[in-house]
């Protein structure tokens, strides 16, 4: 092996002068400026609240949903997928950074030829030789291809890592909604439960005034359909949480048939202030857009590895050679035969096939460059939507709870009203109606704020640390 590397040193200096004249073919990577690009957004944004933390589901104060979402990371198979993918670009990565080092061959045998036949005096066709042959190979990256390859790899591999990053962060904000909808369908069921009492009392006023004579047999009927469509209502809220509860199971790992999550009579976490930043703090929190902006850099370095094709590949070699016919003697310096050379390759004629090549890889970094510029106009279209909701569903929210708190208030009058026989029972079937479908679209609203600023949090890119992703060699 001292052979080997005497044999090395020998390529060294010419491998070094011939490099250092060299020059990596095609552009150098610069990210594209997107227009229109302001330093604020148009709707308003929450200025005075604290960033959120890294785990951001924690800002609504629920064990359980804490609990799942540490689950998320470890058994979602999405996130396992890409993961995997990752890891298998991480070895892309090694492999094209191997190429430009020296390739050392090793190859051995023992041969032993019999016969017994004899030619003269010391001359025989029988006997054992023995060889030995360590060599080297080396491709000199005058033009740069293999260092742009490696480029290529390196930029996938960072996009594989965004991508990972935006599987964990899309099944952790999935995780989050579907929870906060679970619990909306809790709340909701238990709205229908209370007014399926309250209905069920109604009933039985109906019926006594039937018995009593002082009302027709229509206010019961009512008052039947009434309790019936409260209890269909309450099937569907049933139906929903089963589906959504099904869905979180997927969503960490598990199967369906055997999870389940206990029901809550009373939940009502506010929806928390999200605070928005800047817009150019977008382009490097969001993952998408980090994956987009990382494909159109493995793309540019396509262009210079078509590039390089132009141009013939330079490859040192060396060798060395031990042949004997003792194994004792196999070093011997006799033994040994060395030869040290270089080779150029090169394709003459291609009738336009590499230039097509070239061209192709323009075209394809292009296509990337729209790709980011149209991944980064939807991320500010996302945030600027999230945050118009975020302002419209609270004010929503207050004039429901008012709506609702008049219509609980006019409910219990016109019953009253029913029961001294001043009104007909028709005039508390819409009163009570009136007052369910308010309380029911309250809580519906105070879910849609809820999940409003989980979707915020994700198209803000889910954390407030600016990844960097260049460290992903």
């Amino acid at each position: 092996m001292m052979l080997i590397r005497c044999a090395a040193r020998s390529l060294v200096p010419v491998a070094v002068a011939t490099l250092l004249a060299g020059c990596a073919l095609g552009p150098n990577y610069h990210r594209p400026d997107v227009a229109g690009v302001t330093d604020h957004y148009k709707n308003p944004v929450t200025t005075t609240a604290p960033a959120p933390p890294d785990n951001w589901w924690t800002l609504y104060n629920d064990s359980v949903l804490n609990d799942l979402e540490q689950q998320v990371e470890v058994s979602n198979q999405n996130i396992a997928q890409a993961a995997a993918a990752y890891m298998q670009a991480r070895a892309v990565v090694r492999e094209d950074r191997s190429n430009l080092l020296p390739s050392i061959d090793l190859s051995g045998g023992v041969t032993r030829t019999g016969g017994g036949t004899s030619f003269g005096p010391g001359i025989s066709t029988s006997g054992t030789s023995y060889q030995l042959s360590p060599s080297a190979d080396w491709e000199l990256d005058v033009w740069g291809r293999l260092r742009r390859t490696l480029e290529n790899a390196r930029a996938s591999a960072q996009a594989s890592a965004a991508d990972l990053a935006n599987a964990t962060l899309s099944a952790r904000s999935e995780l989050a909604i579907a929870y906060l909808q679970l619990r909306g369908a809790d709340a909701q069921r238990k709205l229908l439960s209370d007014t399926q009492e309250a209905y069920a009392r109604t009933l039985t006023i109906t019926q006594n005034k039937y018995k009593a004579g002082v009302s027709a047999r229509t206010d019961v009927l009512q008052a039947q359909s009434q309790l019936f469509s409260a209890q269909d209502q309450e099937q569907a809220e049933i139906l929903q949480r089963d589906q959504l509860e099904n869905a979180i199971a997927a969503l960490i790992g598990k199967p369906a048939s055997g999870f389940t999550i206990a029901a809550l009579d009373t939940w009502d976490i506010p929806a928390p202030p999200i605070p928005a930043g800047v817009p150019s703090e977008l382009l490097l929190r969001r993952p998408d857009v980090g994956a987009a902006e990382r494909q159109m850099a493995a793309a540019n370095a396509t262009i210079g590895v078509e590039e390089a094709n132009f141009f013939p590949a330079i490859t040192l070699t060396g060798s060395y050679n031990f042949l004997s016919t003792a194994a004792s003697a196999l070093f011997d310096k006799a033994t040994l035969s060395h030869s040290i050379g270089a080779s150029l390759s090169q394709t003459l004629l291609d009738f336009g096939a590499r230039r097509a090549e070239v061209d192709a890889a323009r075209d394809a970094y292009a296509q990337a460059v729209a790709s980011y510029r149209q991944t980064v106009l939807t991320a500010f279209q996302n945030v600027e939507n999230d945050l118009a909701g975020a302002d419209i569903y609270q004010k929503e929210f207050e004039l429901r709870r008012q709506n609702s708190e008049a219509l609980d208030l006019a409910e219990t009058l016109t019953l009253n009203e029913y029961k001294a026989g001043t009104v007909d029972f028709t005039t508390v079937v819409v009163a009570e109606t009136s007052a369910l479908n308010a309380r029911l679209s309250l809580a519906q609203m105070r879910v849609t704020r809820q999940t409003t600023a989980v979707t915020l949090i994700t198209d803000l890119g889910g954390g407030w640390k600016t990844p960097d992703y260049s460290h992903y060699k």
